[in-house]
Parts: structure tokens; sequence; C-alpha cells
């Protein structure tokens, strides 16, 4: 049989990466099909989530990339939810991503209130990525963005597998080189940040930075952030949101340790 390799992409990205495929991936090799019409996916977060997950699809989540209740990632007649992909969302976080066939969604989405789950907004993941340090595509980073920068080496890359595009440029900054910019966590107390603003130096004007996400946190009980940090400033450090005075920003290491999918 045919063998796949399924991604999950955010829709702002979805036209990027398929350009890119039509562009380097030769036809004779192997086709990209979009089943973002067929395929949906839900997180399950929480203390509970694994609990929750096992209710609704009959089988307990695990580490990886799991295959849950037997089936592929086909409809069934009934619109049934039918066979699920499951991995953890965010490492930090009790979290689960599941993939199911579209037509199954409405079922399973009733399945996880039975079970006693609550809907949340987009607001509630952009906290919880920024907690964990977690970059998110066409707001922390796009396809100018250098993977050392956004801190996704270790993660995504392997760097014992044979050619692939791009590869050299990795291997240079890995062996020889560095790059100006890297993600950091920022804790920003009391002020207003908004992405976009630039951060500077203490005591300087220089600018040493800028915010790329804000969210509050209940868990740092402060407003907190992503953002690029010139990579002269070694964490922990602190930068101004305006020159001179502004008000202080702790600049922390951000490690998006993560392992699920960009929203």
């Amino acid at each position: 049989g045919e063998e796949g390799l399924g991604l999950s992409v955010a829709t702002c990205g979805l036209e990027a990466v398929l350009g890119h495929f039509n562009r380097f991936l030769p036809p004779r090799l192997a086709r990209v099909e979009d089943l973002g019409d067929r395929v949906g996916m839900l997180t399950v977060l929480g203390p509970e989530a694994g609990d929750v997950v096992a209710a609704v699809l009959g089988a307990a989540p695990a580490e990886g990339f799991v295959l849950l209740d037997g089936g592929p990632l086909g409809e069934q007649a009934d619109g049934e939810a039918g066979g699920a992909l499951v991995a953890r969302a965010v490492e930090q976080v009790p979290s689960w991503d599941v993939w199911l066939p579209a037509a199954g969604m409405p079922a399973a989405w009733e399945r996880l209130g039975e079970a006693g789950a609550a809907p949340v907004g987009q607001a509630v993941w952009d906290t919880l990525r920024i907690e964990a340090g977690y970059p998110a595509f066409g707001t922390d980073m796009d396809e100018t963005t250098i993977p050392v920068e956004a801190g996704l080496v270790e993660r995504a890359f392997d760097h014992d597998k044979g050619c692939y595009t791009g590869q050299e440029v990795i291997v240079r900054i890995r062996h020889r080189g560095r790059v100006n910019w890297h993600l950091r966590a920022l804790r920003f107390g009391e002020a207003a940040a908004r992405p976009g603003d630039q951060l500077f130096e203490a005591g300087g004007g220089k600018v040493r930075g800028r915010v790329t996400s804000v969210a509050q946190s209940p868990r740092f009980g402060q407003a907190i952030g992503l953002g690029y940090v010139r990579r002269e400033v070694e964490p922990p450090a602190t930068l101004r949101l305006e020159r001179g005075l502004g008000a202080a920003v702790g600049v922390e290491l951000a490690e998006p340790r993560a392992a699920g999918s960009h929203r």
C-alpha cells in the first residue's frame, strides 16, 4: 500500500505550504492533497483531558501519535467519529489534539460535552501556547523566519537525515554561524504591551527586540508574551517598552517543547 505523511498546518500558512510543495516536490515521487474539508481537529486540555478523550473515543491516549478506535481516518456511513488520530498538544499542560473525519466532528463535539468538557475560545489557546513558549505561524513567525530564531531546530529537524531543501542554512548556522535574533519569553507585569511594540535596552535608546504575542496569564499572574530579542541580550535580562524610563520587561528563555499543532 501507499505510505503517507500527515501535516497539520495553520490556515494562514496553507497557501504557502502548498506552493512550496508544488515548487519542490516532484509529482513522480509523491502527491500533495489538502484534506481540510474531510478531516477536522479538536484540542482537549485540562487536568482531566486524558480521561475525557478516553471516554469519547473508547481508548486512553498515549505519548506520540496514536490511532485510536481501531480504524483509519475514514468517514463512517452513520456519521460517527470512527477512527481518530491523537497526539499530545502542549507538554506543559495535560492536552491532546484529536483528528477526526469531518463527518464525525458534530458527534465528537457532543460527546465531549457529555463527558464534562466545556468549550473555550482562541484566547485560551493563545494564553497556553505563550505560557509554553510555543510560537504560532502567522503571529510569531512566517515563511521568512529562520527556524533557529524561533527555537524550533532541536524539535523539528533531524540532523542525521539526508539532504533536504534548506539544509545548508541550518547546518551552516549550527556549525559555523549564528542568528541575530532569538525567540524569548517576555514578562510585562502590569504594562500594556501589544504585538509590534519595540523593546529597548534599559537606560539606553537602542532597539533590542520586538513583541509578537501578548496574553494575560493566570499562571504567572501578569501579562506575558513572546518576542524576538537580539542575541546580545542574554536571559534573564530586563528591557524597556519605551526609550528611557519605560515599563520594565523581563526577558527569559522560551523553550518551545510543545508537540502539538499550530493554529
